[in-house]
């Protein structure tokens, strides 16, 4: 089941906890010896460390701002710089609620050294899209600024260093600006609050047991707002913006040196107040026993169940925090698999479950569980999560459990640590800023590579059953019933909900663990050959011929360590289904990649695979049918060994077939109450013209297909290798690589026929079309505009397509800013494609009020005007060329781009050498040609107005 289904959003987003947690650790008494004279303190041994990165600079200057420097190379010619604060919104009196962001908004708005318009041109170079809320971030107990900024220019670089410094502790507090800042944040908490926002108002002050962290959310509170003044937000900031509240984190392709120097003169002259406030420390007090609270929300389509067991924060600081935190890692690990098990049965008691224990907001952990119910079966589903949850406290986990899941966990460990001369400097950022706020430690990979070699061995299932009654308890426990509001009065009380928990512990037994010890793949099969080899030196790229048929491309990189992209396709996809059999094919492939390959079922084959780096799936789409996926170079013959066996020997399993047809009359039933369902069927109607194959499939179509025609169409699809192209993108050699292509690919079986795809003629509705869709109750229209028709598909109109799109981004999100115009979430994108027909579609989006859409849309329209009238701004060109041509140079250091680049350009049979003039290429787009380019595509000759509007609106 891949359905993940989010309840809580921001610090409270337990359904997607991080692995990472920690132990709580016990400082050892200190002891005195009882004589009749006093006598001196036993000396405690001190507790042992981990270690400090040593790749890392961390000092301190004498007003006490804390600095991390990290040089790190990629990427190249860039440093990330964040300014750290320990000011949040716990912070805040009753009378400030807000003051911790609205402060952070304030300082972009002017300071000592640099005006309004010097910060803001300085983020947006070159063309990058500056937001208060992007660049800053307030949360509970801290508050971040972040820049990335080029070193090749030591002027700009160093101008960074300045503007943080003047944002530590020079802000001015402008009056007007304030004024200005106060309405906007006013007309962002008074826009209607989203599903996520609704759902957090109610459940946080249980989650946080009415505690400061309850009462104080970063938001704030209207009514306290309107109350600010200039001078109350300099008063804020003046407490909690000094230096030894600070830290400065420098990332990036950066000499140590020289970065200490320039944090040394910018942020060492800042001074901290006389007297200095006492910075308070909050918590969030536990509760007895366990709360069940219920929370709706109009727009809320299906029901869930959240079990939250809270725990004190604990931090990572010892070896021994270390090895606590690498059994909680394989805890989650083996919880989750025995839930996907659960979830991969023919008919699943759930929609959707995981259990995790990590990080939570207020300075604690927790261990959560959620489920996500059927229609009409909320007990089942509680009852089978918690008769999970009390299997894994009562008995443990299975020695065979556990060795697989030490085998994953060194895996990925490996893998982290085989990459880590590629790491992102972004990754790093979060470790450092940890260690500013909870003293987490920081040891490095390195350290923590060699780590886990050593101790994840001595983790016995005596310790893992120990950790999972400690984690699992029914204190200080909170359980959310998230459901539609009208459904309300359907849900069970607490008594009930606790019942039916109780009678489900009482049935967990023991985990059997079906362990198959055979190979994955029984007989290796003899090899074809090579029979033509052709090289690429202008991309550095090698073409094969396999003497079944089969076309490979091969590009070895150095880009990622540890890391092989595979990919085929051959040319027929459903488009060779007839009508009636179509549903059939269309879940033929989805069936069938969870139906697991040959003799083992999905689940064995889960196991097999457990401690390998494989990910390996078949596809059928319209046109093309194929294999996508990816390895470590250590597992790939692994890899390929799936990859044959989804050719030769996929497998027919009854179970799932009916796990997935139920799965999916389960969301066809409720999908009409849905109303971004329903809207979603509108646009996707008008943008087929009604075809059924493009249409959700209809009860009737789901009961006439047959597991029967999906195997059929799919052992078909993959019959003839000798139409397939394969292309591999990784840290490999064509030495290394080729004997496995020719025992795994050279192979496959062949006939030699010649297949292509059908032409369906699936097109939008041709002219002007208006579509108003009346659906829900939510106070947000969601509106699109879309441009679509035929198109001569070449790379210089590709060109001037990508730069209308990027143009005409900027000029509405210059026109329509989401904080001032109540257009949200405006987004244009352009897309063209040559298969199965050359075609374009330019889409408009966005969500405002449903009395602003006219205006809104006027808006839009009038700006796409000017576009087709006078054509680009030399400026916005300018930019446009500069941030492809970074993007392009980017890519080109990318597996994944050229994974999918070089597999496009196959089956669109462009030259893929064609990537190297690009950047050269855009020089040709010009005013006129933008101004060509708009009256050509966006004419308005076809133009689909969608708009999904509340109930209510109909009835004006």
């Amino acid at each position: 089941m891949n359905f993940k289904k989010t309840i809580f959003t921001g610090t409270v987003a337990l359904t997607i906890i991080t692995s990472m947690a920690f132990a709580q650790v016990k400082k050892p008494a200190s002891t005195t010896t009882a004589k009749a004279k006093p006598a001196a303190a036993t000396p405690q041994p001190k507790p042992v460390l981990l270690p400090i990165d040593p790749a890392l600079t961390v000092g301190k200057l004498a007003n006490g701002l804390t600095y991390y420097i990290r040089p790190n190379s990629n990427p190249k010619n860039l440093a990330y710089i964040f300014l750290v604060t320990k000011a949040g919104s716990v912070l805040e009196t009753d009378a400030q609620q807000g003051m911790a962001h609205f402060v952070q908004r304030m300082v972009f708005d002017g300071t000592k050294d640099f005006s309004k318009t010097d910060i803001t041109t300085f983020l947006t170079k070159p063309g990058a899209k500056f937001n208060p809320d992007v660049n800053g971030n307030t949360s509970y107990d801290e508050t971040i600024f972040q820049l990335a900024v080029p070193v090749d220019t030591m002027k700009v670089f160093e101008k960074g260093f300045n503007i943080l410094a003047n944002i530590a502790g020079y802000a001015t507090f402008d009056a007007a600006e304030t004024d200005k800042e106060k309405a906007t944040i006013l007309q962002e908490i008074q826009q209607p609050l989203t599903q996520q926002q609704n759902l957090q108002k109610q459940t946080y002050p249980v989650l946080m047991n009415n505690s400061q962290y309850a009462r104080h959310m970063p938001i704030g509170n209207a009514e306290a707002i309107k109350t600010f003044t200039a001078a109350a937000a300099k008063g804020f900031y003046h407490d909690w913006y000094r230096p030894d509240l600070q830290a400065v984190i420098v990332v990036g392709d950066v000499n140590p040196r020289d970065v200490a120097e320039l944090i040394k003169i910018y942020f060492g002259p800042l001074k901290n107040p006389v007297p200095e406030k006492p910075r308070p420390q909050y918590s969030v007090p536990p509760s007895l026993g366990t709360v069940v609270k219920v929370a709706t929300d109009k727009a809320l389509n299906y029901t869930a169940v959240q079990i939250i067991a809270r725990h004190p924060q604990t931090v990572i600081k010892s070896p021994a925090d270390m090895l606590q935190d690498i059994r909680i890692s394989l805890f989650n690990q083996m919880l989750n698999s025995r839930i996907s098990e659960t979830a991969s049965e023919r008919n699943p008691p759930f929609v959707y479950a995981q259990a995790n224990y990590g990080g939570f907001a207020g300075r604690q952990d927790a261990f959560s569980a959620l489920v996500e119910a059927k229609p009409g079966g909320l007990e089942a589903a509680v009852k089978a999560i918690t008769n999970e949850i009390e299997r894994a406290k009562k008995f443990g986990f299975t020695v065979t459990e556990l060795e697989r899941a030490k085998q994953n966990a060194l895996q990925q460990m490996g893998n982290i640590y085989a990459a880590r001369d590629k790491a992102n400097s972004s990754a790093f950022l979060g470790q450092y800023l940890q260690n500013f706020t909870t003293g987490a430690a920081i040891p490095g990979i390195d350290y923590s590579y060699n780590y886990y070699l050593n101790n994840i061995g001595k983790i016995t299932t005596t310790e893992m059953l120990a950790l999972a009654g400690k984690l699992i308890t029914d204190q200080n426990r909170a359980i959310i019933i998230a459901a539609p509001e009208a459904e309300k009065d359907k849900q069970p009380t607490e008594k009930t909900l606790l019942d039916w928990m109780a009678e489900a512990a009482k049935t967990a037994t023991p985990y059997n663990d079906a362990v198959n010890t055979e190979p994955l793949l029984a007989t290796i099969p003899a090899p074809g050959k090579v029979v033509s080899q052709k090289d690429d030196s202008t991309i550095n790229v090698t073409r094969l011929v396999l003497k079944n048929g089969l076309k490979v491309i091969l590009k070895p990189t150095k880009f990622q360590n540890n890391q092989v992209l595979i990919s085929g396709y051959s040319f027929g996809g459903t488009s060779l289904a007839s009508d009636a059999d179509f549903v059939s094919a269309n879940m033929a492939a989805g069936v069938i990649s969870n139906s697991g390959v040959a003799r083992l079922d999905q689940s064995q084959l889960n196991i097999k695979l457990q401690g390998k780096q494989v990910n390996i799936s078949p596809y059928i789409s319209e046109t093309v049918q194929g294999i996508s996926g990816n390895s470590s170079a250590v597992d790939f013959e692994t890899a390929m060994q799936l990859l044959y066996l989804y050719f030769t020997q996929p497998r027919k399993d009854a179970e799932t077939w009916q796990a997935t047809m139920a799965q999916t009359k389960s969301m066809l039933a409720s999908r009409g109450a849905n109303p971004g369902s329903v809207f979603q069927d509108s646009v996707t109607a008008v943008m087929s013209n009604r075809n059924p194959r493009a249409l959700p499939a209809t009860l009737d179509q789901l009961n006439a297909a047959s597991l029967d025609k999906a195997y059929d169409f799919y052992k078909a699809r993959f019959a003839d290798a000798s139409n397939f192209t394969f292309t591999f993108v990784g840290s490999f050699t064509n030495e290394q690589i080729i004997p496995f292509i020719e025992t795994y690919l050279g192979s496959l079986p062949s006939n030699y026929k010649k297949e292509t795809y059908r032409k369906i003629g699936i097109h939008p509705m041709a002219g002007q079309v208006t579509r108003t869709i009346y659906k829900g109750t939510s106070d947000k229209a969601t509106v699109e505009l879309i441009f679509s028709g035929a198109y001569d598909y070449n790379e210089s109109a590709n060109i001037q397509l990508d730069a209308l799109e990027d143009i005409l981004n900027r000029r509405l999100l210059t026109r329509l800013p989401e904080k001032t115009s109540g257009a949200y979430s405006l987004i244009a994108g352009i897309n063209y494609v040559k298969i199965p027909e050359s075609r374009y579609k330019a889409t408009i989006s966005f969500l405002c009020a449903p009395a602003d859409v006219d205006k809104l849309t006027s808006d839009i329209m009038d700006e796409i005007g000017k576009i087709k009238q006078n054509g680009a701004d030399t400026t916005s060109i300018k930019v446009f060329a500069i941030t492809q041509s970074q993007a392009i140079q980017k890519q080109l250091k990318q597996n994944y781009f050229w994974a999918g680049y070089l597999a496009s350009s196959d089956q669109d049979g462009d030259d893929p050498d064609r990537i190297i003039p690009r950047i050269q290429s855009l020089n040709d787009v010009t005013v006129e040609s933008t101004k060509a380019t708009a009256n050509k595509f966006l004419s308005g000759t076809n133009l689909i107005k969608l708009i999904l509007l509340p109930v209510k609106e109909e009835k004006k």
